[in-house]
């Protein structure tokens, strides 16, 4: 049995997309994020997600910002509480 059997491989961030945390939802498929480069962004649900994936304030998610427009992005994946703690572990997220 290996020390790390309550591990498991998450999802990491591609070479454009980074780890965020939302900080206040604000209606109509948006959030307010705080990512990990220090910026604010409007963060779009896209609909792919908006009905299957709950996503709620203090929630960890990946978003990749958009290429013409730095302060806004889109929500990639919303981790669980679990998949959040291990990243805080890890020391990906503060």
């Amino acid at each position: 049995m290996s020390d790390d059997s309550g591990r498991k491989p998450l999802r990491m961030p591609d070479d454009n997309q980074q780890f965020a945390v939302v900080t206040n939802m604000l209606g109509g498929g948006r959030v307010r994020v705080r990512c990990a480069d220090g910026k604010e962004r409007m963060g779009r649900i896209p609909g792919r997600m908006r009905f299957r994936t709950w996503i709620n304030e203090g929630d960890v998610v990946l978003i990749e910002p958009w290429d013409w427009q730095d302060d806004k992005g889109d929500i990639e994946w919303r981790y669980d509480e679990q998949d959040a703690a291990q990243l805080r572990e890890e020391g990906h997220i503060e």
